[in-house]
């Protein structure tokens, strides 16, 4: 089946602006790389994710999901079959009592800023995570000590039969930056998450105590995908690599940040390959410096040259 027939109809599933053919993926991903992805759908109903994805394993389309593509490294080469994003058109969000429920595309940051608004304590240091709910449930997103499994009350997933499930927290075998859900390639399509009531002015006085480390720490002004390593039990990635001589150490457009070493950062027309050749340098001088080999956190999808 031809990739246009494919895409006329995803159409019918899910709507004509829905469906992108050849878009460029350097549009949805915070590194700002990446090249086309032969079929970019955006549907806006869990009936419409669950259809589509029916349809395009009936026809033997390979397919990839992605929220708004802020821990990504997509190749040069694109992605070939469809790529589901859920973000923007699906990321509706529900607060009752101290209960969020989150479509997969909201922001992280959205919901601690809902959290603010209704008084909600305990999401404070998601403020600044640049992800989704949906990423940051399949990879246990965190920061400054806290995790999304510390406020996960259950993740709604869709399943291989394309049914709606949802898993409670205790069975999400939550680690650090994973889960069930990555373990197992489940979709997300949203969660629950169980806060505190507390006093806005003191919630909102500690959203702009982190906002302001990460602004002072995080090369925030340059397109990245966030932190690119994990952190090595005992250690951090930053200083490693830092320590090993890299700070500022650069591939074409890809350089180590000189503000924060953990950070890849594209200083400008970056490649997906000099991102890629850069992390391998990074990890073959800190282990022959160090004998720790730092594992990429940056998920690296598509066609590399």
């Amino acid at each position: 089946m031809s990739e246009n027939k494919a895409a006329k109809e995803l159409i019918k599933i899910c709507g004509t602006a829905q469906v992108l053919e050849n878009e460029p993926m350097s549009r949805h991903t915070s590194f700002r790389i990446g090249g086309p992805a032969d079929i970019f759908i955006m549907p806006d109903s869990a009936g419409a994710v669950s259809a589509s994805i029916r349809y395009l394993k009936k026809e033997s389309i390979p397919f990839t999901i992605i929220g708004n593509g802020t821990n990504l490294l997509v190749g040069d080469l694109g992605i070939r079959g469809a790529v589901i994003q859920l973000y923007k058109n699906f990321n509706r969000i529900r607060i009752e009592g101290d209960r969020i429920t989150a479509q997969a595309g909201v922001m992280l940051s959205s919901a601690a800023r809902s959290a603010l608004e209704h008084s909600l304590t305990g999401l404070e240091f998601a403020s600044g995570i640049p992800g989704t709910i949906g990423g940051g449930m399949i990879m246990n997103a965190g920061a400054y000590g806290r995790e999304l499994k510390d406020v996960m009350e259950f993740t709604e997933i869709l399943d291989e039969d394309g049914n709606v499930v949802r898993i409670r927290a205790d069975r999400m075998e939550f680690g650090y930056r994973t889960s069930l859900a990555q373990k197992n390639g489940w979709i997300v399509l949203g969660a629950g998450l169980k806060l505190e009531h507390g006093k806005q002015d003191e919630i909102r006085a500690r959203m702009e105590e982190l906002r302001q480390k990460r602004v002072s720490k995080q090369p925030l002004e340059l397109p990245s995908a966030g932190s690119t390593f994990k952190r090595p039990e005992g250690n951090f990635a930053g200083k490693l690599i830092m320590d090993a001589g890299l700070r500022g150490y650069h591939v074409g457009g890809a350089r180590v940040s000189e503000k924060h070493c953990g950070f890849v950062v594209n200083t400008g027309g970056a490649t997906a390959e000099d991102v890629l050749a850069l992390i391998h340098d990074v990890q073959r001088i800190v282990e022959e410096k160090t004998g720790i080999r730092l594992e990429p956190e940056v998920k690296m999808l598509g066609e590399f040259k």
